[in-house]
């Protein structure tokens, strides 16, 4: 499933206990997880039904790219990996890694964007990336929280052939957000300068589809999580925030209680 241009097209954890992830992932979403590949270092994929949703790789002590705490990332599709790393620069970004080959798989570049969230770059060439969105168990929204909405929206505009429509436009809710051919919408830009933490950082999170956010919540507390914010019926169904057993976060979505 090959995806528009500047959209996200993959995401994976960097972890310090991938058995944790897999018995957790597994549990909580039904994902399988395949082989660890060693001429990756160790890298696999978590798979919904067959179909890749997700990667995941190991911590390797005293690698400074991978210093920090447990987290997911996420990548967005280009056709060019350098041309987008070069405008990434050129608008305020800074490069961390690449653009290198992945074997035949594609070309990754791993950027902060003008705001300092972390954002990977994937040009595919045999692996096109996430297999499946929006059913249970499978990512169906992405979206950056920034506390400098402005300087993001015109930054992917820029760099990813962005087109955002505003979808909120008060203190209360700021929101621009992109669809694809067929309408969806498919990753946002959020106004977090009312709410974020000063500990936070700006960050590129994702939505995994649920049938019941409040069970899946329960499931996160057995499995070892943490659930950071329980489920709220919104406009666009009951969202929630969670973490795995070694912190890393993660959200959820599922119908409404009303629905």
């Amino acid at each position: 499933m090959t995806r528009p241009t500047g959209a996200p097209c993959w995401m994976d954890l960097l972890t310090s206990d991938t058995a944790r992830a897999r018995e957790f992932y597994g549990g909580l979403f039904g994902w399988t997880a395949g082989d660890a590949a060693e001429e990756f270092g160790g890298y696999f994929m978590f798979f919904a039904d067959g179909a890749p949703v997700a990667g995941c790789m190991p911590k390797v002590p005293g690698v400074p790219s991978m210093e920090g705490p447990d987290a997911w990332g996420v990548y967005l599709s280009s056709a060019d990996a350098k041309g987008t790393a070069d405008k990434a620069v050129a608008h305020g970004g800074t490069l961390r890694e690449g653009p290198m080959d992945i074997a035949d798989l594609g070309i990754e570049a791993i950027l902060n964007d003008i705001a300092g969230a972390r954002i990977g770059v994937w040009q595919a060439k045999s692996f096109p990336g996430i297999g499946a969105f929006g059913p249970v168990g499978t990512p169906s929204y992405f979206e950056l929280i920034t506390r400098d909405y402005a300087a993001s929206v015109a930054f992917y505009t820029d760099v990813c052939g962005w087109q955002p429509e505003v979808a909120g436009d008060t203190d209360e809710f700021r929101l621009s957000v992109i669809k694809d051919s067929d309408g969806e919408t498919i990753a946002g830009i959020m106004d977090g300068a009312g709410f974020m933490p000063p500990d936070v950082d700006d960050q590129w999170q994702f939505y995994i589809q649920v049938a019941d956010t409040d069970a899946a919540l329960a499931r996160v507390t057995e499995l070892g999580g943490t659930v950071f914010q329980p489920g709220i019926d919104t406009p666009y169904g009951r969202l929630a925030a969670a973490a795995d057993p070694t912190g890393a976060p993660f959200k959820l979505v599922g119908p409404s209680s009303g629905a």
